[in-house]
């Protein structure tokens, strides 16, 4: 990095260090981010803190305890690395019956759906009633894969007693109206011995 330690005057959008990050931006916003960086040490610290939270989010995400969505080649790669993955993939309006062991690592859910036109998708897990309980907001998508795979917390799904979720998949249009794409029922089973926890609805 440069040999300025001056606080940075113009400094680089926090988006555009991720995408930099990501090599998600073209060769010309390439050279200037980079010689930006060469020039600037604050923004350097700034990229190197992008860096380790976004690390620190995967480590996170892979070890199974967060609720979050993922890619579709996901379950894949956790299988491929010799983790144990139970996934479950009930047909759009339909009823899966699914249950976790003590063994497994990751939990993931695929929901099957046409995404075409979708500019925004939230995911909302429901109770059987269409009680909203959490919502994942302006997922990550690709409408060509024609589904959206969610990990769901493996350490909430050991804990969790029998019970029923509806999933939505809801397109959010631009003036804020909801569109409903599709919805899925998990019929959750608890197989794991002792008492379950105490808590919502999974």
């Amino acid at each position: 990095m440069g040999a300025s330690n001056a606080r940075c005057s113009h400094p680089i959008e926090p988006a555009v260090l991720l995408d930099y990050w990501m090599h998600t931006i073209d060769g010309v916003t390439i050279e200037s981010v980079e010689a930006h960086l060469f020039a600037c040490d604050d923004c350097g610290n700034r990229l190197r803190q992008i860096e380790a939270l976004v690390e620190a989010l995967r480590e996170l995400a892979q070890s199974g305890a967060v609720k979050v969505v993922v890619d579709s080649r996901y379950a894949q790669r956790a299988l491929d690395a010799g983790r144990k993955v139970r996934e479950y993939a009930p047909p759009p309006g339909g009823t899966v019956q699914c249950t976790v062991s003590a063994d497994d690592d990751l939990l993931i859910g695929s929901l099957a759906a046409d995404l075409s036109g979708a500019e925004r998708v939230d995911v909302a897990f429901c109770t059987t009633t269409g009680v909203e309980l959490q919502r994942l907001v302006d997922v990550p998508f690709d409408a060509r894969a024609g589904a959206i795979a969610y990990q769901e917390s493996i350490t909430f799904a050991k804990g969790a007693p029998s019970n029923t979720l509806l999933v939505r998949l809801l397109a959010i249009e631009p003036q804020g109206n909801e569109r409903l794409i599709g919805d899925f029922t998990f019929n959750h089973t608890r197989t794991i011995p002792g008492p379950p926890a105490s808590g919502r609805d999974a």
